[in-house]
């Protein structure tokens, strides 16, 4: 009764605000139902685009909201709990990647860096990539320039591999992708025989190996539904598992269960609850702002993003 509750005052307030409701594909279940959009972090600020509204409630973490104010500068941006951060932000400080290319400046790197990092890196960044068009913009790159991959290092080994390119790539993985071992997907092969092993590129590359198919999470949802298989191990964190039972029925999706710590979810993601999504559109805060000379240098290569994937 009490969830009935938040999502009718959720519900009321949104329309007072004119807000939009994004949410990404490993938010909580109650959380995605009561969205106006669910999906990826890139995707989610484009809808938001489209859209009249004033507000933006962003349940994410820290750098899709940063990426939705990028995109969308004239509306407020929520962000439910401030301390839903990324452990791929936090793996490539702005510092740091600044202070690494001043000391090899002479080999003139063309930066790619994965959309979940900070505005700082964007700013610092020649294009930005998303894990579903990341081989596109990759390929495209400028044949005589040596290439720097940042933050996640196994996007990159996938995407170098897929690609043929070379490139430096930053020390950086995503804390819940990192989990998943080859014994853990064996483990669930041996109880389902007939299932396809669909992965996430951010997964280490014994892992990637044991895939039937490597994709976003986007393009896990397209895959599931046009493939005659009916059942799926699922090799990513566990909220997108909601999405997959909702928009493909019928069909069997199996998480991985991990001996360090059971169910793949991250703990930032699930910070945001309906309560305090809630308090964010009542209270009209935490507002993410950004800085305007900041957010025009992060914009540049989210544009070229676009424009080569276009």
């Amino acid at each position: 009764m009490k969830t009935v509750g938040l999502v009718a005052e959720i519900v009321r307030l949104k329309q007072q605000r004119n807000a939009v409701i994004l949410a990404h594909s490993y938010q909580r279940p109650e959380i995605q139902d009561v969205a106006d959009f669910v999906g990826d972090s890139l995707a989610l600020a484009r809808a938001a685009q489209q859209t009249q509204c004033d507000v933006i409630v962003f349940c994410g973490v820290h750098f899709m909201a940063e990426t939705a104010c990028i995109l969308n500068p004239t509306r407020t941006v929520l962000l439910p709990d401030m301390e839903a951060s990324c452990s791929l932000e936090t793996a490539c400080p702005v510092q740091e990647l600044a202070s690494f290319l001043e000391a090899n400046k002479e080999k003139n790197y063309y930066v790619i860096a994965y959309i979940n990092c900070s505005i700082g890196v964007k700013a610092l960044a020649d294009v930005i990539v998303t894990s579903g068009n990341a081989q596109q913009i990759v390929a495209a790159a400028p044949p005589g320039r040596p290439i720097l991959f940042v933050p996640d290092e196994n996007l990159g080994a996938w995407t170098s591999q897929k690609t043929g390119r070379e490139m430096t790539l930053w020390h950086g993985a995503c804390h819940v992708h990192q989990l998943f071992t080859r014994d853990q997907i064996l483990k669930v092969k041996a109880q389902y025989p007939d299932a396809q092993v669909v992965c996430h590129p951010e997964c280490r590359e014994v892992v990637r190996l044991m895939a039937d198919y490597i994709c976003s999470t986007e393009k896990m949802i397209s895959y599931c539904r046009e493939s005659a298989v009916q059942r799926f191990i699922i090799v990513t964190e566990t909220g997108i598992l909601h999405r997959l039972r909702k928009l493909v029925p019928g069909k069997e999706f199996i998480p991985v269960i991990l001996e360090s710590c059971g169910c793949a979810e991250c703990e930032y993601m699930k910070l945001n609850t309906l309560e305090k999504l809630r308090n964010s559109l009542r209270d009209m805060s935490p507002v993410v702002s950004l800085p305007e000379d900041l957010r025009l240098r992060a914009l540049k290569p989210l544009e070229r993003m676009l424009e080569i994937s276009r």
